[in-house]
């Protein structure tokens, strides 16, 4: 399998005196003490995990766990602008077939990367009101310098994977919850990237809406193939879409592996109580 991402010894600090904080944290302070002592945030600690390409891997677990705050580093939101970080987020260029570390990186090419090959979906959507369908939907290729008629074109062809062709002049408020993230859905695919990070997108939906949307995303993901990465709170969202499910507690991974080997076999007693209301309703084939 290839590995799109490599993330190595993973950190990521909220304050402004992040090096005192990884010394802190080599001296095997626990996070719990550095919160107090030194009013810092160990959102991520110590995270080894690959991604593989072609594969849905969710990140879950509670509010303040790291999930999002660990997603948002795999495409230099946080680690860069926001907190510090260090360690290795090593990622498969698509346009160099080259490996390269997203912390180091410069800062241009980052750029080129969010534009081009890493797409983000957010729960709220991010819709701008005051775009149509079609508008909020082109604005990554506007971002590109692609051509109108050229965005014309995609934008119509992402519309109708989505099922919301008819509604390409509406305006967002003119949607429901669900279309309204259709249209999310809709502008990450327009990019043409060959990953998805997605934080939370269905947890704002009802449970129909949720639903449906998670079924056409596996749909969509057998037909495009694209790497997924998917933070969820849901243990039964994680179980239906992930290929792989890494559950996360105070910043660190607990374990990862398929659904069936979260299931049958929890590394500890926090993931345990993850699988309880699950365990015995699904059944896995062997």
């Amino acid at each position: 399998m290839i590995e799109h991402f490599k993330i190595e010894q993973l950190d990521l600090v909220f304050g402004k005196n992040s090096k005192k904080v990884f010394q802190a944290l080599d001296a095997g302070q626990s996070r719990e003490h550095i919160h107090q002592e030194l009013k810092h945030v160990i959102a991520v600690q110590n995270v080894n995990f690959s991604v593989y390409k072609s594969e849905i891997l969710v990140i879950m677990g509670l509010s303040g766990s790291g999930k999002s705050s660990l997603l948002r580093c795999l495409n230099g939101m946080n680690g860069r602008t926001i907190g510090k970080t260090r360690g290795q987020i090593l990622y498969l260029d698509a346009e160099t077939n080259q490996r390269i570390n997203l912390i180091e990186c410069p800062k241009n090419h980052l750029r080129k990367i969010r534009k081009h090959q890493v797409s983000m979906v957010f729960q709220q959507f991010g819709l701008m009101p005051w775009r149509t369908v079609s508008e909020n939907v082109a604005f990554p290729l506007e971002i590109q310098g692609i051509k109108s008629t050229e965005r014309i074109k995609q934008v119509e062809e992402k519309l109708e994977i989505v099922g919301l062709a008819k509604w390409k002049s509406h305006y967002p408020h003119e949607l429901s919850g669900g279309m309204q993230q259709r249209v999310g859905l809709a502008r990450a695919f327009v990019t043409q990237a060959d990953v998805l990070l997605m934080d939370e997108p269905f947890s704002a939906l009802d449970p129909l809406i949720r639903k449906q949307l998670q079924d056409e995303i596996l749909e969509l993901q057998q037909k495009f193939k694209k790497t997924i990465i998917f933070v969820t709170h849901d243990f039964s969202e994680a179980i239906k879409i992930g290929s792989r499910i890494a559950i996360m507690d105070a910043g660190k991974i607990l374990q990862i592996g398929t659904p069936q080997d979260i299931i049958e076999n929890p590394a500890c007693e926090n993931v345990k109580r993850f699988t309880e209301d699950i365990k015995g309703t699904h059944t896995f084939l062997t």
